[in-house]
């Protein structure tokens, strides 16, 4: 039962808290600076739409990625008794190798875990080092650097988080001995694994990365063109690493000679940043509250702040829900899905776009004037996410589209904060699993921006985490929240998120998604599909992508029709049909005719992953 929220401050007993979408998943934050209220293109190119994924069963235990080798390491993991931690960890560890543009070891992650009893969020977050300052991305006239000049090199890298949130996941909810779940990555660094079609795609578009000489001596040909598709890679420098991490556990990286070799590379680079042995030495993760809202007939656990994601999927929800109950007529649970002559086959109902792409413009507005790290800024999550506050700005959306929606006033404002400006461009990848016992974890983890910063140690990137921040301090005077600080940990958009049944406690489903600041539209999509529309995991994932950050309704590529696009802008909406690459994995709970439990599971069609069980 859900007894043991009764310690959680931002647990609220709201009814109708959250209406129909949810955990928004993955990092993000402020990239670009210069250009206000500019939209960022997605963190990782597109790279083709599967159109073969069916939803997979199993009876025991499952786990999903964006690899199918980091999905069928989990997989292994938990044929050996392992926990969904455990899985999470083993497939970490092989994300790091096999797709090393969205995540790994020199990056952050947050995780959102049920034990059986207890919903639990251990961040990982990177955080700024000491030496950083709010002019950390400014040019000499004060203008915020063109992202690229902030990204690539020393400057952008924050204090790597993921491994240490690892561990202390594992030492609470570990079932396995640590080494054992780096013995899958270890063998495949070792043997070498065939680069992929998307990974090959992503090196080869990738315009910074023959400047880096580790990069270019590992990923490209002696005449400097991209190893093809199927080359066998090897990374035995990885696969040492690995080997002491798994040994020695995570100090192996925050002290002694890789610690050494990570500063003197982020110090050393012609844009040098100030991470220091230190800043390594001293980083800690941190268990903090979950939240946890009520939508209709079920609960929604998504990360607290520094993250955004899942106040942002509880205020949709929310908003959505007050919709409804102002007039049923705007429910979303008959605008179900339409078919359609797509790669998808099917579209969502234009009344459906336009009523979440509304209330997603209402939640971007706050996100960027109130939300950052909760251990410097005092952020009003109670009052974000309190049902009468949703119930305003619920009433601010109508027949037509609003545009652009302005921030609101929730209760427990403590400080005026300017907004946000910086666009968000994140690059991510997303874990799932359950285990034996129905355990679950939804883990969203990430580099930040395609490859990181492009420093490449010992077989691994480091992060760019740092333009995550807000580019600029202040502006007419007054605070941005989410500005550069010593410590700090960047505002994200990560959303991993948890379901239960609210009214059995009965764990329902595990989701989340990558995708930078779109990662909140991919994951209300998801959950929308799930729990409004009926939908299996796998044609929830596989519905197009579609939403709005606040500025233009987002339409993924070549997944709508001209009727739809039409009834959008008969509303008054401006429409942008871009590249929407989501990478969301989700596993829910069914039922068999027989009324025995089983799991269901998806992976996104617009990358490689794989839900793979027993």
């Amino acid at each position: 039962m859900f007894s043991a929220f009764h310690v959680n401050p931002y647990r609220l007993s709201a009814t109708a808290l959250i209406a129909a979408t949810l955990t928004l998943a993955a990092c993000n934050a402020p990239p670009s600076a210069p250009s206000v209220g500019a939209l960022p293109v997605a963190p990782e190119i597109a790279s083709g739409y599967r159109t073969d994924l069916r939803t997979q069963y199993a009876a025991k235990h499952m786990a999903a990625a964006a690899n199918p080798l980091a999905a069928a390491a989990g997989r292994e993991i938990l044929r050996q008794g392992g926990s969904a931690i455990d899985a999470a960890i083993a497939m970490q560890a092989v994300l790091t190798l096999v797709e090393p543009q969205s995540s790994g070891i020199g990056g952050g992650a947050m995780i959102v875990l049920w034990d059986g009893k207890t919903v639990r969020t251990y961040d990982g977050r990177e955080t700024a080092p000491a030496g950083a300052t709010e002019k950390l991305f400014l040019q000499a006239d004060g203008k915020p650097m063109p992202f690229p000049q902030a990204q690539i090199g020393g400057r952008s890298v924050g204090t790597p988080g993921v491994l240490r949130a690892l561990e202390m996941a594992h030492r609470k909810h570990g079932r396995l001995p640590w080494a054992t779940l780096f013995e899958p990555a270890i063998a495949l660094a070792q043997k070498g694994f065939a680069i992929s079609p998307r990974l090959h795609t992503m090196i080869a578009t990738d315009p910074f990365l023959s400047r880096s000489p580790d990069m270019a001596a590992y990923f490209l040909d002696g005449d400097g063109s991209p190893k093809a598709v199927g080359t066998l890679l090897k990374n035995p420098a990885l696969a040492n690493v690995l080997k002491r991490i798994a040994k020695e556990g995570p100090d192996a990286l925050y002290q002694g000679p890789i610690a050494q070799e990570i500063v003197a590379k982020v110090q050393g680079h012609t844009n040098p940043g100030s991470l220091s042995l230190s800043d390594l030495k001293g980083y800690a993760a941190k268990e903090r509250a979950p939240l946890c809202t009520d939508y209709k007939r079920w609960q929604v656990c998504g990360m607290p702040p520094p993250s955004s994601g899942g106040i942002a999927v509880a205020q949709i929800l929310g908003t959505l829900q007050a919709l409804e109950g102002r007039d049923p007529r705007l429910s979303l649970t008959p605008l179900k899905p339409q078919k359609a002559n797509t790669p998808a086959g099917m579209e969502p109902a234009p009344e459906a776009v336009h009523l979440i792409a509304e209330a997603e413009r209402l939640a971007d507005a706050d996100r960027a004037l109130y939300v950052a790290d909760t251990d410097f800024v005092p952020v009003p999550v109670a009052g974000l996410v309190s049902p009468t506050y949703l119930a305003s700005r619920a009433a601010l959306i109508g027949e037509r589209s609003m545009g652009t929606a302005k921030p609101g006033t929730p209760p427990g404002i403590q400080v005026a904060y300017a907004p946000d400006r910086s666009p968000l461009r994140i690059s991510t990848s997303q874990v799932v699993a359950v285990d034996d016992l129905g355990g679950a974890v939804s883990m969203t983890t990430t580099v930040e921006a395609a490859f990181g910063s492009h420093l490449m140690v010992q077989g691994f990137m480091l992060n760019n985490q740092m333009t995550d921040f807000s580019f600029i301090a202040e502006e007419n005077g007054q605070p941005v929240a989410n500005r550069v600080e010593p410590g700090k940990r960047p505002r994200s958009s990560m959303a991993p998120t948890l379901i239960f049944d609210r009214q059995n406690g009965e764990f329902l489903a595990t989701v989340g998604s990558p995708g930078g600041s779109q990662i909140i539209e991919y994951v209300t999509k998801s959950v929308v599909g799930m729990l409004d529309w009926n939908l299996d995991p796998q044609a929830a994932i596989s519905l197009p992508n579609f939403g709005s950050r606040n500025g233009p309704t987002e339409l993924e590529k070549g997944q709508f029709s001209p009727a739809l696009i039409q009834a959008l802008k008969d509303k008054g909406h401006t429409v942008n049909e871009i590249d929407m690459t989501s990478g969301t994995q989700a596993i829910v709970r069914v039922r068999d005719a027989q009324g025995n439990a089983t799991w269901a599971g998806g992976a996104d069609p617009r990358r490689e992953g794989e839900a793979l069980g027993d």
